[in-house]
């Protein structure tokens, strides 16, 4: 994707995703999924005859410099649109600038959700489509004792403390809830490894991120730990990492997820051959498909408004629909969410994830848990 000074006749954006630092490699797949949609769109014409012209900062992992570069964009660079954030650290950094300045962030990572703003349009799961129906599958088909690990941030703390409710309001038992920071090396992961073995659960449910998530799967292969005995279940751990790791370390393991690489549609056979024909054997994975997926609502939007006006530009998103590569994605007018179909899958020796579940509709958002429980979740 070229980057350069915006023409005057452009629809300027920005791209903040990190591409360096500990989440390097999911931020780089959002930035890979976001830089494959816009080339598509440029390539067909733009929007109403004018190209998306990307301004592009890398801010390496850090929230301050999340911060300072969203700052840039809409005080210097003259940008309204943002795509960008993978973590809920850096959602939280840039959401104060973002409000201040009326601007429009596009969030496409799957989050603890208890969040609402009129500036940010949130595509990505929250816990309703992702969490609870991970727990009703495993205490089903694998076990009532949980142990729960994760990063030492937002995200982890409030996913865990919503499985945590889940798990125990339907009989099942927390062994252990530890936490790594997100900079964590062998040693420290080598300690949770002995406190799981020491622990003997049935689920391990894991929402560490970054370098130490694969580290954490490296060594639960070597430690002789079966995942198709005691699983690692996720909501994060993609396609790209298990390549990355090596998928017969990891076959077995549960994530759960909106897209897999292997769905079978006509969408998602097109993305995939767009990705591969611009990045070669890499796998697509829910981090880039999402980024992808949310340039396309926002492209739609703006074909409408014709304008980068933040309320005309969210009013207009509501009405917008896309047939995107894991299903057919509308945005939630009550609270800027999208409706989503949750899904289940178990990694595969090929590293890539077989279905084991998935909904038979998209869910409706509900970030704020209002219809607690696993009631009307429960899986069949």
């Amino acid at each position: 994707m070229a980057v350069m000074k915006p023409a005057s006749s452009d629809w300027p954006i920005g791209i903040l995703f990190s591409r360096t630092g500990v989440t390097g490699v999911t931020g780089n797949e959002h930035f890979l999924g976001t830089a494959l949609a816009i080339e598509e769109i440029n390539a067909q014409g733009g929007v109403l005859d004018r190209l998306l012209a990307p301004v592009v900062y890398d801010p390496k992992s850090d929230p301050e410099e999340y911060r300072r570069l969203a700052t840039r964009l809409m005080t210097e660079d003259d940008v309204n649109v943002i795509f960008g954030c993978s973590t809920s650290s850096s959602r939280k950094a840039v959401l104060p600038v973002i409000e201040r300045n009326n601007g429009l962030l596009w969030y496409c990572s799957f989050y603890e959700g208890f969040e609402y703003s009129p500036n940010v349009i949130y595509t990505g799961a929250v816990l309703n489509q992702n969490s609870m129906q991970l727990a009703a599958y495993l205490l089903q088909n694998k076990g009532s004792r949980f142990f729960l690990v994760g990063s030492d941030y937002i995200y982890p703390r409030e996913s865990n403390r919503v499985m945590r409710d889940m798990v125990e309001q339907h009989g099942g038992e927390i062994l252990d809830e530890v936490y790594l920071p997100l900079s964590a090396g062998p040693d420290e992961v080598a300690e949770v490894i002995r406190d799981i073995q020491a622990a003997q659960p049935e689920v391990v449910f894991s929402t560490v991120v970054g370098d130490s998530a694969r580290t954490l799967y490296t060594q639960y292969a070597e430690s002789g730990m079966d995942p198709k005995r005691v699983p690692i279940a996720s909501l994060s751990m993609a396609e790209e990492e298990i390549r990355l790791i090596g998928p017969e370390l990891c076959v077995g393991h549960i994530t759960a997820a909106t897209y897999f690489n292997s769905l079978d549609n006509d969408s998602n056979r097109r993305f995939t051959a767009l990705w591969h024909s611009r990045y070669g054997d890499r796998p697509t994975s829910t981090w880039s498909e999402t980024a992808y997926n949310q340039v396309h609502l926002f492209a739609r939007a703006l074909e409408r408004t014709g304008s980068l006006d933040t309320a005309k530009l969210v009013r207009t998103a509501h009405a917008v629909r896309y047939d995107s590569p894991e299903g057919q994605l509308e945005i939630d007018a009550e609270n800027n969410h999208c409706l989503l179909t949750p899904r289940i899958g178990m990694c595969n020796a090929a590293g890539q994830f077989d279905v084991i579940w998935q909904g038979s509709a998209p869910v409706k958002p509900d970030p704020y848990l209002s219809s607690f429980g696993l009631a009307e979740f429960w899986l069949a």
